[in-house]
């Protein structure tokens, strides 16, 4: 079986040998970046399966590599950072991070939250998304991963796939905060319903004729979301 490769990117080296020693320990294939160019050269041309992410980087930091990494890839990323600051942490799970973790932190916890993505990216046994869902005005082709609103195609970020995937699949069925906030960062985030309602807000400006008034993900107050079936939807 392929090794799950992860690339770990930080500017002091004592960091990135500790990080490459524990993450071979664990099985996985190491690659390691010692700033945000290299880490995007890396990223185009070897394709890792995780990317772990310093902030606080001379010359290009986290949140920038981040910014130009997301124009090309949507592979997962694990901010790490001197920083424990919630708007820190707010801003780089909004700039599409996956998780956030504060040094120091424990490697096996580290561990446990790559496990938890590669979970959550890797297909499951559950009910299929539809190949092609139709709403007016849209359609999902989930098997060539291509969106079509108003017959032009419109590119969605790994978390807005991932959020659109969880509720088409569901259609018809109440999504609840809770749940799509585990199935997309993970059961620590279960309660930061903002994230959420930050990321359902981009998705609704991509796929949505008039954002302000959603027709196809629709609020339930205080509880959730939920996407009609193609029947369903007048």
């Amino acid at each position: 079986m392929k090794q799950f490769r992860v690339l770990a990117v930080d500017d002091e080296e004592r960091i990135l040998n500790f990080l490459s020693s524990k993450l071979k320990l664990s099985g996985y294939e190491v690659m390691t970046a010692r700033n945000g160019n290299e880490a995007l050269e890396i990223s185009r041309s070897e394709e890792p399966d995780l990317i772990i992410l310093d902030v606080l980087m001379p010359k290009m930091d986290g949140f920038e590599t981040l910014k130009q990494l997301r124009t090309f890839s949507t592979i997962p990323v694990i901010f790490l950072t001197a920083r424990g600051v919630d708007a820190d942490r707010i801003k780089g799970l909004t700039l599409g991070a996956d998780d956030y973790l504060s040094k120091p932190f424990n490697p096996d916890e580290l561990v446990a939250r790559i496990e938890a993505i590669r979970r959550r990216i890797l297909p499951t046994g559950r009910r299929k998304v539809p190949e092609v869902f139709r709403l007016p005005d849209v359609e999902i082709d989930f098997e060539k991963h291509v969106i079509n609103v108003h017959n032009e195609e419109v590119h969605l970020t790994r978390i807005e796939w991932l959020l659109l995937s969880e509720l088409v699949r569901n259609n018809d069925r109440l999504v609840t905060y809770e749940e799509l906030l585990t199935k997309a960062w993970g059961p620590e985030y279960r309660n930061d319903v903002q994230l959420l309602r930050t990321w359902i807000s981009r998705l609704r400006n991509k796929i949505e004729t008039d954002p302000n008034n959603p027709k196809i993900i629709r609020t339930l107050p205080k509880s959730g979301y939920i996407v009609d079936s193609p029947t369903s939807n007048k």
